[in-house]
């Protein structure tokens, strides 16, 4: 279970045209802003991280507007926790649950995920906020990190779990956020 005091959320590069091409890309726009909106409803921390931006370009401006008061994470390993300011960041929020979204599935969410839990973090990936360009290597990236210790989860699943009922005094704006 996911416990709102030892949670936060890593976003990993949904950046220029790869996130327009990746396999269902709108849908996983729509999911990644509902996901970010309600982490930042609940006050969890929101590490940010992108590839290469000059050569894949910024993150789409549709998650970049609800990110405007902070910086993205530049990094160049496939793997951000090898980036020593993104380990840095997740190190500093004393958070040992992350659930992780972002592109592509197969690559830089696979091995960042890898890292993570090679670091013993306890990771939730929110199945329905990640994507390659192939469907097929999304679905195997999530078989793999399964099997690695990895758990799957959803939108609303991790932010109903975040929340754990209804008397939450946040309940009611998720629920808004979620219709």
């Amino acid at each position: 279970m996911l416990h709102i005091e030892n949670t936060g959320l890593i976003l990993i590069d949904v950046q220029g045209k790869l996130a327009r091409i990746v396999n269902e890309s709108e849908i996983l726009i729509s999911n990644l802003q509902k996901l970010i909106r309600g982490c930042q409803i609940l006050s969890l921390p929101i590490i940010w991280a992108e590839q290469n931006p000059k050569g894949l370009g910024d993150t789409v401006p549709e998650i970049r507007e609800l990110l405007k008061n902070q910086t993205p994470i530049e990094k160049y390993s496939f793997d951000a926790f090898e980036n020593q300011e993104f380990k840095e960041a997740v190190l500093k929020t004393k958070r040992k649950q992350w659930i992780v979204c972002g592109i592509e599935s197969h690559i830089c969410v696979y091995q960042t995920i890898r890292g993570l839990l090679d670091n013993d973090f306890e990771v939730e990936i929110a199945a329905d906020c990640v994507s390659s360009r192939s469907k097929e290597n999304s679905k195997m990236a999530l078989a793999k990190l399964q099997k690695c210790g990895a758990s799957l989860t959803s939108v609303e699943m991790c932010l109903y779990e975040l929340m754990k009922n209804s008397k939450n005094q946040k309940f009611k704006e998720i629920l808004n956020l979620i219709k």
